[in-house]
Parts: C-alpha cells; structure tokens; sequence
C-alpha cells in the first residue's frame, strides 16, 4: 500500500473485501448485519433496491465509525426478507420469521463462540421484525449486545423530500439515484405510488393491524409518488443518516454491553 492510500482502504470494513491475513490477528469492536429483502418496488426501482440501501448505508456507517477509531465489520448483506404479503408477486423471495430466526440464530452463535460481543443489525425492509427474534436470542448469548437500527424510521423525511415515502416513493428513489442511477428507470415511466386504503375504520387508522396484501393493497407495488425524487437529496439524507449511525457505532463500540445503563 502506497503512503497515500486513503484511511478507509487501510482499514477495510467489508468482510468480503478483507482477506485472511487482515483479520486473523485483529480484534472487533462492533459487527454489522446488513439485512434486506427481494421484492419489486413501484415500476422504476430494481429488486435488489432494500439490498442495495443495506449495503450503502452500512458501508458509510462503518467507514465513519472506523474513521474515528473503531475497529468494525460489516458481514455481507442477507439477500431476503419476510415478504409473506407479496409471494404473487413474481420472483418475490419470502423467507418466514422462524427461518429469519434461524439464519440469525446461526450468525450470533459464530460471532459469539469468537468473542464477538457487540452485534447490530442494519435492516432495510419493513416486513422484517427482529425484535421478537432478539428478544428469543438474548437469554441464550447474554453477554453480546443484540442490536437493531430500522434506519428508514430514523430523520424526519420532511426535512429532505416533499412527499412520505412508505415503499419506493420519493425518499427510496432519492436513495437510488445518488447510488445506483443506472438501475433506476426515468421517473416519467414510474407509476403513482397510490394506496388503496383498508375499508375497516380501525385498519385504516393503524390500530388494527393485519398484514397488507400487496397486489391488493397498491396499484404498482409502490407506495408513496417518486415523482420529485432528485439525487441531491438522497445524497443529503444518506450524509446525515450514516453520520448519525457512525455516531452510534462509535458509542456503542465503546460501551461495556453489560453497563448499558445509568
């Protein structure tokens, strides 16, 4: 490596990028998972669109938490999601959550038998819900820290693009042109992105709650318009969005996962 090889690439944080050498001698603060889904989204996005975000926004996170010390990896991104609502959808991949338990269960148990004490998981799709599987997995690994970021609830999106995005909309393809602009059709060929809301009051108010059924529920499996969607704010909103997960894995990194609390 030459004297001016850029700090990120010295200290690499893609698992899949490093190789033997670098990490058999070397201690890990912090492990990412990226987790995302398979599934269409709207008529101009790509299938891979919750992968690709995963991928981004945990490279980012990390690169700025090892920017400022920490030593991090970020394991290669799970390719598939609980998309039980969408399975009519042709080529969507639906993994159920007792298979998503097992497929963690598996990766906490390798990371803890190697001392691995600190384990995040970066998810990018709504179906996943990790929280009862964190909970199961917690009394069995009791001293790593089980962690999960749903970063698509984390900024304000009024701060960055006109309309809310729920799936594929305005924020989602923001994201996709600043990262991925050949894989995102011309917006002109996009469809609306419009609901069709429940008839039952206290579903259509989110009290009630039921898993949407997709083909049913949008017109082209968008939900949210992306028609305002511009490169520049996705570009903005991933600057502040991986700054403030940096910020956490630095934090986190540097906590006793067993002193948590005040």
């Amino acid at each position: 490596m030459t004297p001016n090889t850029p700090a990120s690439d010295r200290n690499p944080v893609l698992l899949s990028a490093m190789h033997w050498k670098e990490v058999k001698d070397r201690e890990f603060d912090l492990v990412v998972l990226p987790w995302g889904a398979t599934e269409p989204h709207n008529l101009h996005l790509p299938f891979g669109t919750d992968i690709i975000e995963s991928e981004v926004i945990a490279e980012r996170s990390a690169r700025y938490a090892a920017d400022r010390g920490t030593r991090i990896a970020v394991l290669p991104t799970i390719p598939y999601g609980v998309n039980t609502g969408q399975m009519d959808l042709r080529l969507t991949i639906s993994v159920n959550p007792s298979t998503q338990l097992s497929i963690l269960r598996d990766i906490v148990e390798s990371l803890s038998g190697q001392g691995i004490r600190r384990l995040v998981i970066l998810n990018s799709h709504g179906g996943n819900d990790f929280r009862p599987a964190i909970r199961e997995l917690k009394p069995r690994f009791p001293r790593m820290f089980l962690g999960l970021i749903n970063w698509y609830q984390m900024l304000d999106q009024r701060r960055y693009f006109t309309a809310r995005d729920d799936h594929a909309g305005e924020m989602e393809t923001s994201i996709l042109l600043a990262v991925a602009p050949s894989l995102v059709l011309p917006l002109n060929e996009a469809g609306e992105g419009t609901e069709r809301p429940f008839r039952l009051k206290a579903l259509r108010e989110r009290w009630l709650w039921t898993p949407r059924a997709w083909s049913r529920a949008t017109e082209d499996t968008g939900v949210g318009n992306p028609k305002n969607a511009r490169a520049e704010n996705g570009e903005r909103f991933l600057a502040d969005l991986t700054a403030a997960i940096g910020d956490a894995f630095v934090e986190l990194a540097a906590a006793d996962p067993e002193e948590l609390y005040e």
